[in-house]
């Protein structure tokens, strides 16, 4: 099956976060989009007071939209400094002497559309801690805040961490009912307090009142280098694939499938038509009239995954693509520019009435700090 070239067609680009619209905070990082079971848009996002580094400090902000993403409501604070009276700094980071002393650090949301029309939220606090809250109006209001970090305890026995993070992204909602998001933990040993890394899932099968862990799904290997970062999407046969971002040399994507997205996983593969830029990227698995396709939004084209190996370069954010599958992810013939310049992380969401949404980092040429962009795409003339 092959995409027609009119199958995509880009409609709109709108700021949703500006980097300049708000002097208290500087940057806006790490997109999480969902539409909620009335068609609400909600995105939520870290808001950075100084710099936009991973131990800065920052608040967790979100954003609704009650017309496709076309205007947007006045944001509202998910988390901020201050509502945790224990809220210490990572004990890595002090042991590091890096980050900003006394500022807390809250990290990587997760939103989840849950089908009882519940929008669940998970958030990490100094990549230590991870709280659970949920709104069963569209993102108006939102209940107290619960920690679960302990649902990730047990891999501790098998690989001891002391830092750790859910998404970036959004979590999905399995046809049984399962809600599941990807995690990373790390010793916190390595560079930035974030290597080594393995991924994970931690998943919920009663709404969001009680959350465990999975397996390991991607170990740190001479081979798979620190996977972190990952992606979820459901495959038309009920199995669940995790596509993670890595730094192994082969600089691609590594891609294992679960039958129920928390064990028994495959052995990890580097999938030969995602290029990794050490980033997060979006996933999304939509369904057409001919059947399942898998969408994937990261930077990075073919021609600069072979400049970069050939200069040596670590990574080079720049020209979001949008791929498309229709086999379950096993190649990827399709894809996009969606946007050029300096782009980073993704997200991926879809409409009631079909139309793609794709929310993503940018760096503005005249100024620091990254905004947060939403396109809207449509997709259309599928043809075999």
């Amino acid at each position: 099956m092959n995409l027609n070239k009119k199958a995509v067609e880009v409609k709109d680009r709108i700021v949703v976060f500006d980097s300049n619209e708000n002097p208290k905070y500087l940057s806006y990082r790490l997109p999480s989009m969902v539409v909620t079971r009335n068609g609400v848009v909600c995105v939520a996002c870290e808001a950075y007071t100084t710099m936009h580094g991973d131990w800065s400090e920052s608040n967790l902000l979100l954003k609704r939209s009650l017309d496709g993403g076309q205007t947007w409501q006045k944001p509202v604070v998910i988390a901020q400094d201050g509502h945790l009276i224990q809220a210490e700094k990572n004990e890595m980071v002090l042991k590091k002497g890096i980050g900003e002393n006394n500022k807390i650090t809250f990290d990587n949301t997760v939103l989840i559309a849950d089908r009882n029309g519940t929008l669940h939220v998970l958030y990490c606090v100094e990549y230590a801690r991870i709280f659970y809250r949920r709104s069963d109006d569209d993102g108006i209001t939102f209940s107290e805040a619960v920690e679960i970090t302990s649902a990730l305890e047990p891999l501790n026995k098998v690989y001891p961490w002391k830092v750790l993070a859910v998404g970036p992204g959004h979590g999905i909602q399995l046809r049984n009912g399962r809600l599941l998001v990807a995690a990373w933990i790390s010793p916190g040993t390595g560079a930035g307090a974030h290597h080594p890394s393995v991924t994970t899932t931690i998943y919920s099968d009663d709404h969001g009142l009680m959350w465990k862990c999975g397996e390991i799904a991607i170990p740190c290997t001479d081979e798979w280098i620190d996977p972190n970062e990952a992606v979820v999407a459901e495959l038309s046969d009920g199995r669940v694939v995790l596509n993670a971002r890595s730094e192994s040399a082969p600089r691609l994507r590594l891609v294992t499938t679960s039958q129920d997205g928390i064990s028994q996983w495959s052995r990890p593969a580097f999938c030969d038509g995602l290029f990794e830029p050490i980033c997060a990227a979006g996933l999304l698995g939509v369904t057409s009239d001919t059947g399942r396709i898998l969408l994937f939004s990261a930077p990075g084209t073919k021609e600069w995954l072979q400049e970069s190996v050939e200069n040596q370069q670590k990574c080079c954010r720049s020209e979001l693509m949008l791929h498309l599958s229709y086999d379950e992810g096993v190649e990827w013939p399709d894809s996009i520019l969606l946007a050029k310049g300096n782009v980073a992380y993704s997200d991926l969401a879809e409409m009631p009435d079909g139309s793609i949404l794709c929310l993503y980092e940018e760096l503005h040429p005249d100024r620091e700090g990254l905004s947060l962009i939403l396109i809207r795409l449509l997709l259309q003339n599928i043809v075999a």
